[in-house]
């Protein structure tokens, strides 16, 4: 059975991970399509700015948590010591640079300052390399490259779906299938990334597939699992409900809103099963 302090460190992780991405993808996201927005941008800039700032404290709280499981009980957070262990540490540089990513990222999307934005979004990317499985891997280096890139992406596809979604509300019909349409073409190409720097990362990773039989492997699985659902949403809205919408169909914007949701939702999802391989399991 879990402890408290585990328990709270997955929920966090998760929320971090939720928040942290929807900023960064906001961020790519307006950097990109911000000049199409119209009716919906000012909104869309202040999720993000939420999202960053929300995702700031989720990551201070998550690092503080720390020190509660060195001791094995909430009350290890009081520690000095503990807590001065958690700071000094690579989780607590991670935090830093993730952090200052996300306070970029809050006030350039306020200050309307799209590119500082997106270099908050490089370093929250680049927070993830400093700790965790990949920090301590022989091939270090390969895997620095490898996920702040799937990173990337996942958070470009990830932040792109409320915009969408509040495109498809706020704008008129013929603008908001134009941003639908633009989005599909750019993340034809991306998306598939994800799987590639993913396959690539198992592999460097996982070191034999014995894993796949125990709790990290089995949680890596259901992660393709949802995966190929996202896509299959995908491929939903490009191939049918985009071309609808630009035909003006009737009910292709609800249609649409409910397949963002539900892309939404299932990554929300995948996030978690993530948290719970990051936190809890290893791949050795």
């Amino acid at each position: 059975m879990l402890s408290v302090p585990d328990a709270l460190s997955v929920l966090l992780r998760a929320l971090s991970l939720v928040l942290v991405l929807q900023a960064a993808g906001a961020a790519l996201c307006l950097a990109l399509f911000g000049r199409e927005l119209a009716d919906s941008l000012a909104t869309a800039r202040r999720l993000g700015s939420i999202a960053a700032a929300s995702g700031a404290v989720c990551v201070v709280a998550h690092l503080a948590l720390q020190a509660g499981r060195m001791a094995g009980d909430l009350s290890g957070m009081l520690d000095g010591s503990l807590l001065r262990l958690a700071l000094t540490s690579t989780a607590g540089s991670a935090s830093a640079l993730s952090v200052l990513g996300l306070a970029l990222i809050a006030c350039a999307l306020t200050a309307r300052r799209t590119g500082v934005a997106v270099i908050g979004t490089a370093l929250v990317t680049a927070s993830f390399t400093l700790t965790g499985h990949t920090s301590v891997s022989p091939h270090r280096w390969i895997l620095c490259l490898l996920l702040p890139a799937h990173l990337l992406i996942v958070a470009f596809w990830f932040g792109a779906l409320p915009v969408l979604y509040l495109a498809s509300l706020k704008e008129s019909p013929a603008r908001a299938a134009r941003i639908v349409d633009r989005f599909s073409s750019v993340a034809t190409w991306l998306v598939p990334g994800i799987l590639l720097a993913g396959l690539a990362l198992a592999a460097l990773l996982v070191a034999n597939l014995g894993v796949l039989r125990q709790p990290y492997g089995e949680l890596l699985l259901a992660k393709l699992g949802g995966f190929a659902l996202l896509m299959g949403l995908a491929s939903l809205n490009k191939w049918r409900l985009a071309p609808a919408m630009a035909r003006a169909d009737p009910g292709a914007l609800i249609a649409f809103r409910r397949s963002v949701a539900a892309e939404l939702a299932l990554i929300v999802a995948v996030l978690a099963v993530t948290a719970v391989m990051t936190t809890l399991f290893s791949p050795d």
